[in-house]
């Protein structure tokens, strides 16, 4: 196990698992560098070739996300987007948080895919892996300028954040929403400060979060309420009060997702488990296992959403009675409007017509 360093998540730097070689800290008793406090983020384009990824998986409600940025300042220690650094030969601790990258050029490819022959019009998520508005979108607004060319195409687009910063694209997501193009998902973890700063350390507070709802629901804009992840022992209590308190800002829709622990993720919470709770480690662990199937993760269709047996059972059981009582996905969700896309031009100008 780490050290904490200020304003981080992950307690250690573990090797990506397609790793060829990997080193391993002894002490032999003479001098050792002791670790910085912090440490700083580094910033990096990645090139890419496309921007649109698709997936045909039966329990995700999409079938094209864009992801701007690879990495998440945030912090968050659940993150299951965290194994994903092992790809580019970094580690999923860390790294992950303060080696990121963001997609070069983004308007320029989205268009290029958006004015293929063959494309065909359906929505696309913003935010699936890593939020679309995490702090460094401040300074490169690449989150918005893919919002700038899907208002201009009429094309539906869906967002899931933690960000505050989301309400500085509030005019561009008001002009999606009165065409039927968009909705927001505003992820709660918990209501609790301290708890938020341990499991989020970069990310905005609750309140924040909950007045995020409230000005979108007042600029018209459908909001929904995301309470991931559940984790047992730890925020798995606060169920009800996050979909109330959420309900109330203005939110319509909610979901939930249970703990999930795929791949390095896995020793990653545990270490935070034995740092901030000792007391309950083995029991939070215990009822994670108890609803993944003897395991710390089931990545099986179906399941790793929700998790299976009792516990899991109730869970699902506890979140269906509040939404009915709080009103909440009692409606059928109206779906994003495809019929108003509009290809761009090859030479790269958008095509208007009125």
């Amino acid at each position: 196990m780490g050290k904490l360093l200020k304003g981080r998540g992950a307690l250690s730097n573990p090797a990506a698992r397609f790793a060829a070689h990997t080193t391993q800290a002894t002490d032999d008793g003479w001098y050792r560098e002791e670790l910085a406090e912090s440490i700083a983020t580094e910033v990096r384009p990645e090139t890419a070739r496309s921007i649109i990824s698709r997936n045909d998986s039966p329990d995700i409600p999409f079938e094209q996300s864009i992801n701007p940025y690879r990495g998440c300042e945030h912090g968050c220690i659940y993150c299951y987007a965290r194994p994903s650094h092992a790809y580019m030969d970094l580690s999923p601790g860390i790294d992950f948080e303060t080696r990121l990258f963001y997609k070069a050029d983004a308007a320029r490819l989205l268009r290029a895919e958006l004015s293929k022959p063959g494309y065909q019009c359906k929505p696309i998520m913003l935010g699936a892996n890593t939020d679309p508005y995490q702090p460094l979108e401040q300074r490169l607004k690449v989150t918005r300028s893919l919002l700038e060319v899907l208002l201009a195409t009429r094309h539906p687009v869906s967002i899931i954040t933690k960000g505050t910063l989301v309400l500085r694209d509030l005019e561009l997501l008001r002009e999606l929403a009165a065409l039927n193009l968009t909705r927001v998902y505003v992820s709660c973890t918990t209501l609790d400060v301290e708890l938020k700063r341990k499991l989020e350390p970069r990310t905005a507070s609750p309140q924040a979060r909950l007045r995020v709802i409230a000005a979108l629901a007042a600029a018209g804009v459908p909001v929904g309420v995301m309470t991931a992840p559940i984790i047992p022992a730890i925020n798995d209590a606060e169920l009800e009060s996050l979909l109330e308190a959420a309900a109330q800002a203005g939110a319509t829709r909610a979901g939930f997702v249970l703990l999930r622990l795929p791949h390095e993720v896995k020793l990653l919470f545990r270490d935070w488990l034995a740092e901030h709770y000792p007391e309950r480690a083995a029991h939070v662990m215990s009822l994670v296992q108890q609803a993944r199937g003897g395991q710390d993760n089931d990545a099986h269709f179906g399941a790793r959403m929700r998790g299976t047996g009792p516990w899991a059972a109730l869970l699902r059981a506890r979140f269906e009675l509040a939404c009915r009582r709080l009103n909440l996905n009692q409606e059928r969700a109206l779906e994003l409007a495809t019929q108003q896309f509009r290809a761009p031009r090859d030479s790269g100008q958008l095509e208007f017509t009125l």
